[in-house]
């Protein structure tokens, strides 16, 4: 039996190891199978692991969030100040200006098409939308009258950890 040392090793390799992203789920099995220790400290020790990880997620997605709003910002930016300065162009007159590093040039935009009423648009210029399944629809019809020949309800069950 190895000791609570070597055990708290093990899992901590376990976790650099499934921290990287090259790591098969059937590595994970084997290393988790080759640990010499009780199934329950193997559960509290996945345990242990799974909740580092999920914090990983969490910081990696609080992370994305920051960088999206920065990106969001950035590109406003952009957008804002590309506005201002077609505007004194255009203030001053000036369809064309050269620098020693840029050249500044307002032209026309290829033809967009703007839609006046959707009524109107003959068939020819729709797209054909497959059928959808709305699957909230179908639970509550089969939790209302039961299974059909068409759909039933499905129990599965999943680990949680508390």
């Amino acid at each position: 039996m190895a000791t609570l040392y070597e055990i708290q090793g093990q899992f901590r390799a376990l976790m650099e190891m499934a921290q990287e992203c090259d790591l098969t789920q059937a590595d994970i099995k084997d290393t988790l199978e080759g640990l010499e220790c009780e199934l329950e400290e193997k559960a509290d020790d996945y345990a242990k692991v799974i909740r580092s990880l999920e914090g990983d997620v969490q910081a990696i997605d609080g992370e994305i969030k920051r960088l999206t709003d920065k990106k969001r910002t950035i590109q406003n930016n952009i957008k804002s100040m590309k506005t201002n300065l077609e505007s004194a162009m255009t203030e001053a007159g000036k369809k064309k200006i050269k620098t020693v590093l840029f050249g500044f040039t307002i032209q026309k935009n290829p033809p967009s098409v703007r839609i006046l009423d959707e009524d109107k648009v003959p068939a020819t210029c729709r797209i054909k939308q497959p059928d959808k399944i709305d699957k909230d629809a179908v639970k509550r019809v089969l939790k209302e009258s039961g299974p059909t020949e068409w759909a039933e309800l499905v129990q599965t069950e999943s680990l949680r950890i508390r």
